[in-house]
């Protein structure tokens, strides 16, 4: 398939960010697809090679990138690097520099989509002494025969600065509509990525198979499934008032949400987002097949730092030691943990989202063994809010966050957010009603005592609708020395020339940073604003939200996707659900 197809799309979605439009574009290209390159297709859209949980990543700078546009075109490197800064995105700087190339070159080889994905797939598997220059040589051999609108593009996707403004959904839209003539058939598609976490997978399969192969997609041992998440109430009585007076409690704890995947002594772990984080983990590998009674299963479980003298609860953030890619044998000795299974998803070759909540937990403690390293997540059965009260007590007295209140008849929803799980956590009981995690977009200079970090930061909410991060506050306060030092060293690399098109924000900042990363936050309540753009028009025309005295509360959401951050549709719960909004009426 011709790359040209792919770029002129690419083009013409990024010319919009209407969905109908952007489904339409999609049909149109899938239409033209063929179904052996379906997948790779699928991958490039999302700015990959394969899905997140194989962790295949190009790792291409903007300066090496550079050299290659310079070795391809014959300009100098300093040429290219102010026609950067005046453009402020190198793809579309290249494609000016290399209209110049076009009119005295003649192409000698066709730019296929094959050609670009395994010349990537090839760059991203590199390694050793000679990797950069062997880099350098395939993206020039690349652009050499690509024209101005095939080298932005290809450029885009080495450099992850490709932001079409799709989000999977609308994949799913059009793959429904191109592969089976009804958009209503995009549950099936979502059922089947759920339980794969493979969008190129599941978009080969319809291609090929029709829907019926989607109908018989089924869960895949070592590929992670896309987990259940919960609605958040901020009392009991509120919880009694959403799922009855007859539903199962656990601790809610404050550690971070592992899926296993267990066959015989081989185990694989996978985090929130679906990055394998297997190698952090080596206690986990070594000692959790003992504690496991079936041939293989797939549990979910929170891995929860602990004092070693007393074995109480330590908060997130000593995980977060955990994080290094060297020395991780003292890291596992200084921060020791246990592993609290809550979920059982397969089982013995059979799948178990199927079964309610209550069989799931009658065979997850069937099939796990406890011991001083591996545990359940303490539960109980509650049916009035006394008993929801005497429990969150002992919870919070355990060093929980809260608890997690989950229907009993209910199967598991791989996924899917809803009222069938809640979370009811201490801070849900401030006077906003909850705790928020944020994306960071922005970042204003430090002074005084912060000078050589940010001093404050500016967070934007989630809007699925666009697939867009929108601006809601800036948080200044709650910040230790610790926590800017360590801010600073996570945000200095993603700081961009030029803010990234999925920013929405009319707020300006000292520096603008790639929307990678989440925060949680917590505030006195959420009013109207005239400057945000969070849930912009939907209480009042021409405003948005905004959060009032915003406080960091120290945790840093390394383990979620910035897709999973706090959504405007939620932002606009919490506001609906506020007793007071006098401060409505000063709008800031």
């Amino acid at each position: 398939m011709e790359f040209s197809i792919l770029a002129n799309s690419f083009n013409k979605m990024e010319s919009t960010r209407k969905r109908l439009e952007l489904t339409q574009f999609l049909v149109e290209l899938f239409e033209k697809t063929p179904h052996q390159v379906i997948a790779k297709i699928v991958y490039l859209l999302q700015g990959k090679l394969r899905p997140d949980f194989e962790g295949i990543e190009l790792g291409v700078a903007e300066k090496l990138a550079i050299r290659a546009i310079s070795k391809s075109s014959g300009i100098t490197i300093k040429r290219i690097e102010e026609e950067y800064r005046k453009e402020g995105e190198l793809g579309h700087a290249a494609s000016v520099i290399l209209e110049q190339k076009t009119q005295t070159t003649f192409l000698v080889e066709d730019i296929t989509v094959e050609r670009v994905y395994e010349t990537l797939f090839k760059i991203a598997k590199l390694e050793g002494t000679r990797s950069q220059d062997m880099k350098i040589k395939y993206i020039s051999s690349l652009l050499n025969d690509a024209n101005p609108l095939e080298a932005s593009y290809i450029l885009k996707i080495l450099l992850g600065s490709l932001r079409l403004g799709i989000a999977e959904n609308t994949v799913m839209d059009a793959l429904a509509i191109a592969f089976s003539g009804n958009k209503d058939n995009r549950k099936v598609l979502e059922h089947a990525y759920n339980v794969s976490s493979d969008l190129g997978k599941v978009a080969e399969t319809i291609a090929t198979k029709s829907l019926k192969g989607i109908e018989k997609f089924e869960i895949i041992l070592f590929n992670p499934i896309r987990p259940m998440l919960a609605d958040r109430v901020k009392s009991e009585e509120e919880a009694i008032e959403k799922m009855g007076n007859n539903f199962a409690a656990e601790y809610k704890l404050d550690g971070e949400r592992v899926q296993l995947h267990i066959e015989g002594d081989k185990v694989v772990l996978f985090s929130r987002s679906l990055e394998n984080i297997s190698s952090y983990y080596p206690d986990i590998i070594e000692k959790i097949p003992k504690a496991i009674q079936a041939e293989n299963v797939i549990l979910e479980a929170e891995a929860v730092a602990i004092n070693e003298n007393t074995g109480a609860f330590l908060p997130f953030q000593e995980l977060m030691h955990r994080r290094r890619k060297y020395k991780i044998e003292k890291a596992v000795t200084q921060y020791p943990i246990t592993v609290n299974f809550f979920d059982i998803l397969y089982c013995n070759g059979k799948s178990c989202l199927e079964l309610n909540y209550k069989d799931r937990r009658e065979k997850l403690e069937k099939i796990t063994k406890e011991n001083e390293f591996a545990k359940h997540i303490p539960m109980t059965i509650v049916k009035n809010d006394n008993e929801i009260k005497d429990f969150f007590e002992n919870s919070i007295n355990a060093g929980s966050e809260g608890l997690m209140l989950k229907m009993l008849d209910k199967s598991y929803q791989a996924g899917s957010r809803g009222s069938n799980w809640l979370k009811l956590k201490r801070e849900y009981q401030n006077e906003l009603g909850d705790s928020l995690d944020l994306v960071v977009i922005g970042g204003f200079f430090g002074k005084g005592r912060r000078t050589g970090s940010y001093g404050t930061l500016l967070l934007a909410t989630y809007d699925e609708d666009t697939d867009t991060f929108t601006s809601i506050c800036k948080v200044g306060t709650g910040f230790s020395d610790e926590n800017l030092d360590q801010l600073y060293q996570i945000l200095n690399p993603k700081v961009t020339i030029k803010k990234n098109p999925r920013i929405d924000s009319e707020m300006g900042a000292d520096v603008w940073f790639e929307p990678e990363l989440v925060i949680e936050v917590v505030a006195s309540e959420i009013t109207l604003s005239p400057i945000h753009k969070a849930a912009l028009d939907k209480i009042k025309k021409d405003a948005g939200l905004a959060l009032r005295f915003p406080k960091f509360t120290g945790k840093i959401r390394i383990e979620k996707a910035v897709e999973d951050a706090s959504t405007n549709e939620e932002i606009i719960t919490l506001y609906k659900g506020q007793k007071k909004v006098a401060h409505d009426k000063n709008l800031i």
